[in-house]
C-alpha cells in the first residue's frame, strides 16, 4: 500500500506544479477560447488541464519503473512493457487531440477517428478485455476481444468528456470514482492472488487518483484553470485502461463464491461508479439523435444545465454528482466487501444503495418541490398583495404562453 500512496503523491505534486505553470502560461499569452453560448462560466479560463494532468500521470509511472528495479512484486507491471508505452503513447495522443480541439475546435468526426486509433492502439498491444467473471467465460477471438475494448474505451472517453461542464466535476467524479475503484481491484487481486498485490489496473487508478487532487484545487469553483477536452478524454481513457485491465490479470474463475452475484462486481464496478456519466451520454445521444443532429454535437442540455435549471447552485450540482457516484459505486464495492471480508449478508449492501440512492433523489428534486409550494402560494394570493416584480415559477407555464405568442 505504501508504493501506491507514494505514486499518488507523486501525481499529485506533479500535476499541481504544471497546473501552476500552464495557467500561468496561457494568461501570459493569452492561449484560451472564447466563451461559448454553452458554457456555465462567465469569463475567458485557459482549458489545458489535461497537459498537467499528463504530466503527473507521466511522472508516477516514471517513478513506479523506477522502483520496479528495486521491487520485485511491482516488477510484474511492467513485465510487458509494450503495454506500458501503448498506453502512455494513446495518453499522448489524446492530450494533443484534445489541445487541438481545445483551441481550434475540431469537428468531432476528426475527435472519434483520433479515439479510435488511441483505442487502438491499446488494445493491440494487449490491454485487453480477455475474460468475464462468470463461471471462466473468455471472450471468442481475438478480434472480438480487440473490438470490445476499443468500443469500451472510446465509450467511456466520451462519457467523461460529456459532463465535462462544471467546475470541479470531472476531478472530483474521477476522484471518487478511481478511488473506489483502486479499493477493489486491491482487495481483489489480494484475494485472488495473495502472493502479489500488484497489477496495473491498481496502478494506474492510485495514478488517476494523484492527479484528480493535484489537479482539483486550481478547478475548484471559481475555476481557474480547466482540464479541456484533453483533460477529460485523458481521464475516461485512464479509468477505460484500468477496468479492461483487471480481466485480463484476474482468473475468472477464483471470483465465484457461493454467492452468485460477487461474481458480476468486475463487470458492475466500472458502470456503477460511472453510472451518471453513462446516463448523461445516453440521453445525449438520444436526444440529439431523434433531432436529426449527430450524438456529438454540443448543447446545453446535460444533466449538469438541467441541475442548474432547476435552481441549483453551481456548488449543489457538483456536490449532487459527487453523492450519485459515491452512492453507487460504494453500494456496488459493498456487495464484495461484506461477504468476503466480514461475512455479513448482501442484502445490507441493498439496504445501503437503497437508502443512499433515495437521498440523492430527495436532494436532487428539493428544488422543485420548493418552487411548486412557493408558486402555490403566490397563485393562492391576491394580485394586490404580490410585489409587483413578481415573477413566473412555472417554466412550463411560461414557455407555453411564449409559444403562443409566436403562433
Amino acid at each position: 500500500m505504501t508504493v501506491f500512496i507514494l505514486l499518488a503523491i507523486v501525481s499529485a505534486v506533479v500535476t499541481a506544479i504544471f497546473s501552476w505553470v500552464v495557467l500561468k502560461v496561457s494568461h501570459r499569452y493569452k492561449i484560451y477560447p472564447k466563451i461559448r453560448l454553452r458554457d456555465v462560466h462567465t469569463r475567458p479560463t485557459p482549458r489545458l488541464g489535461g497537459v498537467a494532468i499528463f504530466f503527473g500521470v507521466i511522472a508516477a509511472f516514471g517513478v513506479a519503473y523506477l522502483i520496479s528495479a528495486q521491487f520485485a512484486p511491482l516488477r510484474l507491471v511492467f513485465s510487458d512493457p509494450e503495454q506500458i508505452v501503448a498506453i502512455v503513447g494513446a495518453a499522448l495522443m489524446i492530450v494533443l487531440l484534445g489541445v487541438a480541439d481545445d483551441l481550434w475546435d475540431l469537428d468531432w468526426m476528426t475527435k472519434l477517428a483520433g479515439q479510435f486509433i488511441a483505442a487502438g492502439l491499446v488494445a493491440w498491444q494487449g490491454v485487453q478485455v480477455l475474460s468475464l467473471p462468470i463461471g471462466g467465460l473468455t471472450v471468442g477471438s481475438s478480434w472480438m476481444s480487440i473490438l470490445i475494448t476499443v468500443f469500451v474505451i472510446v465509450l467511456l472517453m466520451n462519457m467523461i468528456n460529456f459532463i465535462d461542464g462544471l467546475d470541479g466535476l470531472v476531478a472530483g467524479v474521477a476522484l471518487i470514482a478511481n478511488g473506489v475503484f483502486f479499493i477493489y481491484s486491491y482487495l481483489l487481486v489480494r484475494d485472488t492472488s495473495p502472493s502479489n498485490y500488484f497489477n496495473l489496473a491498481s496502478v494506474i487508478a492510485a495514478i488517476l487518483v494523484g492527479a484528480c487532487i493535484g489537479f482539483l484545487p486550481l478547478n475548484w469553483r471559481p475555476a481557474k484553470i480547466f482540464m479541456g477536452d484533453s483533460g477529460s478524454m485523458l481521464v475516461g481513457l485512464l479509468m477505460a485502461t484500468s477496468a479492461i485491465a483487471i480481466t485480463g490479470q484476474i482468473d475468472p474463475t477464483a471470483v465465484n463464491r457461493s454467492q452468485l452475484f460477487p461474481a458480476f462486481i468486475p463487470i458492475l464496478m466500472p458502470f456503477a461508479i460511472l453510472i451518471i456519466p453513462l446516463l448523461d451520454f445516453a440521453l445525449a445521444v438520444f436526444r440529439r439523435v431523434r433531432a436529426g443532429k449527430s450524438p456529438f454535437s454540443a448543447d446545453r442540455k446535460h444533466l449538469h444545465h438541467r441541475l442548474l435549471d432547476m435552481g441549483h447552485s453551481h456548488l449543489h450540482a457538483v456536490l449532487i454528482f459527487y453523492g450519485w457516484t459515491a452512492a453507487a459505486s460504494v453500494g456496488c464495492l459493498l456487495y464484495f466487501v461484506l461477504p468476503v471480508y466480514f461475512g455479513v449478508q448482501t442484502w445490507w449492501a441493498t439496504l445501503f444503495l437503497v437508502f443512499a440512492l433515495l437521498v440523492c433523489t430527495i436532494v436532487t428534486l428539493a428544488p422543485l418541490s420548493r418552487s411548486k409550494k412557493v408558486e402555490a402560494a403566490t397563485q393562492l394570493a391576491h394580485p394586490a398583495t404580490l410585489p409587483h416584480d413578481i415573477v413566473k415559477l412555472d417554466r412550463l407555464d411560461e414557455a407555453s404562453t411564449q409559444a403562443e405568442e409566436h403562433v
